[in-house]
């Protein structure tokens, strides 16, 4: 299993500085990181400012999350079997949504073991402040999703504003994700050691104290409901198949593996069951009456089945996304439909 962190935050906020930073502390703990840097430009100049030594994959001209989407997963998975990093960090680039973001990384653990933490963003206090004097504007509209999809929120730069406007930007990020720690900082120099677990509450996430893994992803389309099931075929699985913790996170993520095939009824009736804060789900799995495996899909309520066959060793998994969902009434519901199948008649 691969943790994978994700620094989002608009263009200049901060977030090669706080990814120079993370570097350093893991290497200290002596951990292998790899870096992925998503620029929308050509060239990747915040690429230099990373040490050598560090293993990097470069995603320019364009966004992870539309026109160079489909090259996450080939870059992952070179990184992972040519470098056997502990861990990736990815800089998203300042232009990308932050939940489609999460949409492209969330659908590559669908074939690769991925252990996806929550978001940290990274704010430029000072630019906020001048752009939420007038609230207007597609910078500003994406600076406050961004705000929004972040586990951990650093207002950095404050050192730039005066006290008054430094409490003002604190509250309007406190107003905007009452479910995000928001850590004022300046060149985000923060408690590295801290930083996930803020995210996560009461579990530690720092992969200097936890090496194991607390999965969580997703996915995208809208579709309707149709299919026929059949089905077998043997894989392995992770014996760590359902990974939660507590949902303090605006943007929640939750991936589970199969142990084996569960009733088509009773998952089609969880499907149905999901509280509307997900928001679309994704998976392959098999079902106890059919000989075939599928791909599913859900969003905006609306669920379709894909006869499919996987190619390379693709474990069964359904991942989902939403916002502060309970994970763990959704990976309670998942075992209890693998424990009806391994019950004898």
């Amino acid at each position: 299993m691969t943790p994978v962190y994700i620094l989002s935050g608009f263009l200049g906020s901060g977030k090669t500085t706080l990814l120079q930073r993370l570097i350093r502390h893991w290497m200290e703990q002596g951990l292998r990181p790899a870096v992925i840097m998503n620029e929308i430009g050509e060239v990747n100049l915040d690429g230099l400012l990373v040490s050598s030594e560090v293993p990097m994959a470069e995603m320019l001209g364009g966004c992870i999350c539309c026109t160079i989407r489909g090259d996450l997963s080939v870059q992952m998975a070179e990184l992972i079997e040519g470098e056997k990093p502990d861990l990736i960090v990815i800089e998203a680039t300042g232009a990308g949504n932050p939940m489609e973001i999460f949409d492209a990384v969330t659908e590559v653990s669908l074939y690769l073991k991925l252990d996806i933490k929550p978001m940290v963003t990274v704010v430029d206090a000072a630019h906020l402040a001048d752009l939420h004097a007038s609230q207007q504007g597609k910078t500003y509209r994406l600076m406050v999703e961004q705000i929004r999809c972040g586990s951990v929120l650093v207002l950095n730069k404050i050192d730039l504003l005066e006290p008054d406007r430094q409490r003002e930007m604190s509250e309007f990020l406190r107003r905007t994700n009452p479910y995000a720690r928001i850590i004022p900082a300046v060149k985000c120099d923060v408690d590295l050691s801290l930083l996930w677990k803020a995210a996560d509450g009461q579990n530690n996430t720092d992969p200097t104290t936890q090496r194991g893994h607390d999965h969580n992803h997703d996915l995208n389309d809208d579709h309707r409901h149709d299919h026929n099931h059949d089905h077998n075929d043997d894989h392995n699985h992770d014996p760590n198949h359902a990974h939660t913790h507590a949902s303090h996170e605006h943007v929640t993520v939750y991936t589970h593996y199969f142990d084996g095939p569960v009733d088509s009824e009773d998952f089609e009736r969880f499907i149905a069951e999901l509280p509307r804060e997900v928001y679309r789900g994704k998976g392959v799995l098999r079902f106890t009456d059919t000989a075939s495996r599928f791909l599913f899909q859900y969003a905006y309520r609306e669920a379709d089945y894909l006869k499919v066959t996987p190619q390379g060793n693709v474990p069964d998994v359904a991942v989902f996304i939403g916002e502060h969902f309970d994970r763990n009434v959704i990976a309670q519901q998942l075992k209890e439909l693998e424990r009806k199948q391994a019950e004898p008649e």
